[in-house]
């Protein structure tokens, strides 16, 4: 069945079982829908989405944001990518890097990329282009933050983090090196900017997002 001859029921159903949480091969089952044009669909669709969010999450009254990534792995994890492919993203190691409102769950923007400094300032700098007034920032202890943060927002954000603090595991390795953290022994929180209020100092619900996500 090519995609050309998916009828929008078809469509649909296909979306719905995915949203679900149902797998690419147990949609294929339950709907008779080839595993090529599923998976088209998905990138069709994804396309879809993001152009709508360009167009229609703008002046967004949101007043606390919490900030979180998620880890994952194209083609092989990192240690095992092949020597040609060294440093070529898309494989190897990919985050996905969240932005979540804090009182109504919308995701305001969202990037793909490496775990560094330039995916960071542009995943703040376009969160910072959809906001209508100043927010309280919550993200966890990843430093590249502190430099996107400064840059895009100035001293007009109230801005902290929530630092995880980890026992260390068995070689010694630093706890967010590895792909399973170690225990987490408690937090500690770190006014950055402004005056945010601690109360409101979390990322839970960003961590909560990431987890249904994964």
């Amino acid at each position: 069945m090519t995609m050309n001859k998916l009828t929008t029921k078809r469509r649909s159903q296909v979306v719905a079982a995915l949203v679900e949480g149902a797998s690419i091969r147990s949609t294929c089952r339950m709907t008779g829908v080839a595993k090529g044009t599923v998976l088209k669909l998905v990138m069709d669709l994804g396309m879809a989405c993001e152009q709508y969010q360009d167009k229609a999450l703008l002046h967004l009254p949101c007043k606390r944001i919490q900030c979180d990534e998620i880890w994952s792995f194209c083609y092989a994890k990192a240690k095992n990518v092949p020597e040609q492919f060294e440093g070529m993203f898309g494989y190897g190691d990919i985050w996905t890097w969240t932005a979540l409102c804090a009182d109504t769950k919308l995701v305001p923007t969202w990037a793909v990329g490496r775990r560094d400094a330039w995916t960071a300032q542009g995943f703040i700098r376009d969160l910072a282009g959809r906001l209508a007034h100043r927010v309280q920032l919550t993200t966890d202890g990843h430093k590249v933050y502190l430099e996107a943060v400064e840059g895009t927002f100035g001293a007009d954000i109230d801005y902290a983090m929530l630092v995880k603090l980890y026992h260390g595991d068995e070689s010694g390795r630093e706890a967010e090196a590895r792909y399973s953290p170690a225990k987490c022994l408690g937090t500690r929180t770190v006014c950055i900017t402004g005056n945010p209020d601690p109360a409101h100092i979390s990322t839970s619900f960003a961590e909560r997002l990431n987890l249904t996500t994964e």
